[in-house]
């Protein structure tokens, strides 16, 4: 039989640790924490359960470079590691030890916490939540994780967190999607807007592909949604393939251009469109100046 997480209103839990640690919250930014002591750096040590797990290299040396001009102003929380004697486990700050490493610093201002397993996960994964630039993937994550583990309801976490209700719940409904669609939503191939269109489709995974690759919008994404893929299948099969001296024409201006050159010519009402497809501003300047000259 499973046993049901012990449903608690935000811990000794949660309230009571946030005001001792004080990461702040989504309306009121944190307090500056005076460290209980320094410690050497290599005395510290990640969580292993840390719900964060990419970190991103160019906002690491930017923390870094205000590491070595400014030092570390947040100490960061953390409690004796229940592994190795007189060395301690990250709670808090992570990043910053990361950044310090980087920054060759030797010592780091801590503050010492008594606290458990729960506990430590517990404000992990509302740190994360209140103070990292998140996806929205590790957010959603975030979110259930304190519900699963702890018997968290989403009004409670909306409360504490100072966000919506709607917010949390519409992020939790992206973890319904498959792991191709989440995967494109943390590479930032697809917006949070992208993705929950996406919810309700059958084949959710096909159309991120074809949003993706056409560059869809929001609105529609949500259309082709609606239609299962539909118009944009019937648009493809009502299009005949292209002719011998078409495609001659858009090879011949595409080396002149040395741009993709994309012709759509109507063979019953001779007209037709002319697609000339750049990458940069460098590009589209060279191409006025062609076009003008």
């Amino acid at each position: 039989m499973t046993k049901k997480p012990v449903r608690r209103n935000l811990g000794r839990g949660l309230s009571t640790l946030l005001a001792d640690v004080d990461l702040g919250s989504a309306r009121q930014p944190a307090r500056k924490l005076v460290a209980d002591s320094s410690v050497p750096i290599e005395k510290l040590h990640a969580n292993p359960d840390q719900p964060r797990r990419f970190f991103a290299d160019s906002d690491l040396e930017d923390l870094a470079s205000s590491i070595r001009a400014k030092g570390i102003i947040q100490p960061l929380i953390v409690r004796p590691n229940p592994n190795i004697s007189e060395e301690y486990q990250i709670v808090a700050g992570e990043r910053r030890w990361r950044a310090a490493q980087m920054a060759q610093v030797h010592d780091i201002p801590v503050i010492i916490r008594e606290l458990d397993d729960t506990e430590v996960l517990e404000l992990g994964i509302i740190e994360n939540i209140q103070r990292a630039d998140l996806n929205a993937v590790e957010e959603a994550v975030g979110y259930r994780q304190l519900m699963d583990r702890f018997g968290h309801t989403q009004e409670k976490l909306a409360e504490a967190l100072g966000k919506s209700r709607s917010h949390i719940a519409n992020l939790l409904r992206l973890l319904t999607l498959p792991d191709e669609v989440l995967t494109y939503l943390k590479e930032g191939k697809l917006s949070a807007g992208h993705a929950r269109a996406l919810v309700p489709a059958t084949n959710p995974a096909a159309l991120a592909r074809l949003v993706i690759n056409k560059g869809l919008n929001v609105r529609q994404t949500e259309a082709l949604a609606k239609s299962g893929g539909k118009q944009l299948s019937q648009k493809r099969q009502l299009q005949p393939p292209k002719d011998a001296d078409t495609r001659a024409i858009e090879n011949d201006l595409s080396a002149q251009l040395k741009l993709k050159v994309s012709i759509d010519h109507r063979q019953s009402s001779g007209k037709g469109e002319l697609r000339i497809a750049y990458t940069s501003l460098e590009e589209l300047d060279e191409l006025c100046q062609i076009l003008s000259s």
